[in-house]
């Protein structure tokens, strides 16, 4: 099927509002020893967290957000080993499990946050876009169809083309799709919006803003 594709722009953000729900905050105030998060104003919760954290060493405070977020798949060395590492270096860029990048970017962020800078900072992309059908029925795109479909307006520098070409130009699945867009919305199945690492599309990555693509069905391999 052939689409017209429109990107409108790109916003660089911190932080993704509405990622840590109320529920978070309150048990992550617990782990931190607050234990009347429960009670306290909801407009409250991310400052009485942001405080309560600042009074452990960085490390350890990462150790406690990491475990909360990604604790079921990482062991104790894991996390201790990345809660050292978050230090240093934007691990939520170079982890090499792409699904836990997402999670880790947003723990980073509220690390970031809490000890004022000293962690690095990440971002994220927040890319505003539209998929016209040309030729057939408008339906709702899944994360594989919409990188597919960019393919065409993003420069070769880009660094999911890169490392996945095969996927982005071929007729075959693309299973870490779902794993580099953290999110995808629509309201009407052709306009989207979409959040991502800076690391994976950010501005410099956009040689077209309007192009046509052509989407196929993926052949499905047998087994």
């Amino acid at each position: 099927m052939n689409y017209q594709i429109i990107i409108k722009r790109i916003d660089t953000v911190n932080e993704v509002e509405g990622y840590w729900s109320d529920e978070d905050l309150i048990q992550l105030l617990e782990k931190f020893n607050y234990p009347d998060g429960a009670t306290a104003e909801k407009k409250n919760l991310p400052e009485l967290l942001e405080m309560a954290i600042s009074d452990y060493e960085p490390n350890e405070a990462a150790e406690i957000v990491l475990a909360y977020k990604l604790g079921e798949e990482l062991n104790e060395g894991q996390i201790e080993q990345i809660s050292h590492n978050m230090l240093i270096d934007k691990v939520c860029e170079e982890y090499p499990e792409i699904q836990m990048q997402g999670r880790l970017f947003h723990v980073n962020q509220l690390l970031f946050k809490a000890y004022n800078g000293k962690f690095p900072n990440a971002k994220a992309s927040v890319v505003h876009f539209s998929m016209t059908p040309t030729d057939g029925e408008v339906k709702e795109l899944t994360a594989e169809n919409v990188l597919k479909l960019l393919n065409n307006g993003l420069s070769d520098r880009n660094l999911i083309k890169r490392l996945f070409d095969d996927q982005m130009t071929q007729n075959i699945p693309f299973p870490n799709a779902a794993a580099i867009i953290w999110k995808l919305n629509t309201v009407d199945n052709i306009n989207y919006s979409l959040v991502t690492s800076e690391n994976w599309i950010n501005n410099d990555d956009i040689v077209k803003s309007e192009f046509e693509s052509v989407l196929e069905e993926i052949e499905e391999e047998e087994d």
